[in-house]
């Protein structure tokens, strides 16, 4: 239990007769940064809720940062960090002033000012939050989920809205904090965010955990697809069979692919079978 940041065993939630988290059970390591992948309506955002002491659950057994997050004191929010809150009701504050007020609520904040230009907001501290974009805002989402300088930070799809320079320079963060030891759940609908960042991926679908695992794990890439004109194969030794082509066409091979599973066919996969289970 003790590197054990998150432990959760049969969780669930409803709303009515919408069952949005079924029986779910997860653990995230300390120092580790686990990515959730899945559809809208799968459950995630739900279930960073939960963790994050945000909503209450129905019914199984969680802890978080050996707290039961429906127990959560102040001390317990000092610790944590959450990207899914949204700054639209300081307007008429500037950047600075936001980012500013919310570091003083945590014992041993991160220097605003560095927070700031981390999130690629410098030039924009003195505007107010009503004069920026809606990529500019979710930039300071980010920065307010990250001040505090969290021990545990919940990530719900912080990229949204981002430009492709944004979400570089939010990796490049996300990274730095994984390099001081922060925890970090991401929830994210971009494969290649969870790539880049994540020690370990989990594929959620109707509330329950599909599959955990590194990108190794999730992907089986013992196989390959080989296509030629005239025909394609799927094959454990793809090198052999293009060498047989090679001898059966004297030469070139006509329009010759050789593709390996990405997590992306992983993905698909694991949702189809939930879809079709």
């Amino acid at each position: 239990m003790n590197d054990t940041a998150i432990r959760v065993r049969g969780l669930r939630k409803s709303y009515r007769d919408t069952v949005a988290v079924a029986d779910l059970d997860l653990d995230v390591h300390r120092g580790e940064t686990l990515a959730v992948l899945g559809p809208n309506g799968a459950g995630k955002s739900t279930t960073v809720e939960i963790l994050s002491a945000q909503r209450p659950r129905d019914g199984g057994a969680v802890t978080v940062l050996g707290t039961d997050p429906a127990d959560a004191d102040r001390r317990f929010r000092s610790r944590v960090g959450i990207v899914s809150q949204n700054a639209s009701d300081l307007l008429e504050l500037t950047v600075g002033e936001v980012v500013r007020h919310f570091a003083a609520y945590y014992p041993s904040p991160r220097d605003p000012d560095k927070v700031i230009a981390e999130v690629g907001l410098t030039d924009q501290s003195n505007r107010k939050i009503r004069q920026l974009s809606g990529g500019q805002r979710r930039r300071v989402d980010v920065a307010l989920g990250v001040v505090g300088n969290p021990e545990l930070l919940f990530l719900d799809e912080p990229t949204t809205g981002f430009d492709p320079e944004a979400r570089r320079q939010f990796w490049d963060l996300i990274r730095s904090l994984a390099a001081d030891g922060t925890t970090t759940l991401l929830t994210t609908h971009y494969l290649d965010e969870a790539e880049a960042l994540a020690d370990r991926i989990a594929v959620i679908a109707a509330g329950r955990i599909r599959a955990a695992g590194t990108v190794a794990d999730l992907v089986d890439d013992r196989e390959a697809t080989v296509s030629w004109r005239d025909g394609r194969r799927t094959t454990t030794a793809p090198t052999a069979l293009v060498a047989e082509l090679g001898d059966a066409y004297q030469g070139e091979i006509p329009d010759l692919a050789v593709t390996r599973r990405s997590l992306e066919d992983a993905y698909l996969r694991l949702i189809g079978q939930e879809v079709n289970a």
